[in-house]
């Protein structure tokens, strides 16, 4: 017979790979059955993978800190107005490089939690920083460079850590900055004004993105997708923002659906192997 103490120790390991993900869940359960004396004794997991075992013998200095750490985030939320603005900027720095920190750590660990900690970072950063500008009245300039700023971060987190979804977030939010400059700056639009101000754009990211997939799939992928958006942005731009006939909008649409479908027709045996 097994000594308990190795019997202990073997079952402990097994549980630290159900959280690292080395083995399936149905392996770790297959094995921890095998070393328990009794199946009732069998180590019940919760959510985020935590046993219920862990639960039970977790020591007070855990329980401490965790509520602690909760108590003094309630405490800086709740007086948050109140910090003069260097320490609003430094507090809310220290939180969202602590979060993308931990979503990097996070990212072949748990990758639902590094998605987690990276979404919450880069929201953070957007709507903390909206607050204080807004709360210091600067300027719609100022506030539209921030964005932009904020966008090119999260296409950098979404390049350097494999997140292609934060990459295509912040090609979108820059579209967006791109379609309020236009209209900010052109009075009026002509048919050819609004399609020479997005289908150059279209055709570029998504001739970049078939260049730059056979060394990175994941940023192709995203380029492609973002210019292939793009090839349709004029029409929803035209209906939206402009004076232009509807109908003939509607017939232009059309026509680039034709188009579109035809391009992927064509090169479906490619775009079929990057999305595989």
């Amino acid at each position: 017979m097994m000594d308990k103490e190795k019997r202990k120790l073997i079952i402990a390991e097994i549980e630290s790979w159900r959280r690292s993900k080395l083995l399936p869940e149905q392996y770790c359960d297959f094995l921890i059955n095998l070393y328990l004396e009794d199946p009732q004794e069998r180590t019940k997991t919760t959510l985020f993978g935590v046993s219920a075992a862990a639960i039970q013998n977790s020591s007070m200095k855990i329980w401490l800190l965790l509520f602690g750490g909760l108590g003094l985030i309630s405490y800086f939320v709740l007086h948050f107005n109140s910090f003069p603005l260097p320490m609003q900027i430094a507090i809310s720095s220290l939180f969202i490089l602590t979060c993308y920190m931990l979503g990097g750590v996070q990212r072949n660990k748990s990758p639902l939690v590094s998605y987690m900690c990276n979404g919450i970072a880069s929201i953070s950063l957007l709507s903390i920083g909206l607050v204080l500008l807004r709360a210091h009245d600067a300027g719609e300039g100022t506030i539209v460079a921030f964005v932009g700023a904020c966008s090119i971060v999260w296409m950098l987190i979404g390049i350097l850590m494999r997140l292609p979804i934060f990459h295509f977030c912040g090609w979108v939010v820059l579209c967006l900055i791109y379609g309020w400059f236009l209209k900010q700056n052109i009075s009026s639009f002509d048919w050819i004004a609004l399609q020479m101000s997005w289908v150059p754009v279209s055709i570029v990211l998504a001739w970049l993105g078939w260049l730059i997939q056979y060394r990175s799939k994941a940023s192709g992928t995203v380029l492609l997708v973002v210019g292939f958006c793009l090839w349709f942005v004029p029409e929803g731009f035209g209906f939206g923002l402009t004076d232009l006939n509807r109908e003939s909008l509607q017939l232009l649409l059309f026509g680039k659906l034709i188009v579109a479908g035809a391009v992927l027709f064509a090169s479906r045996k490619k775009w079929t192997e990057w999305v595989a």
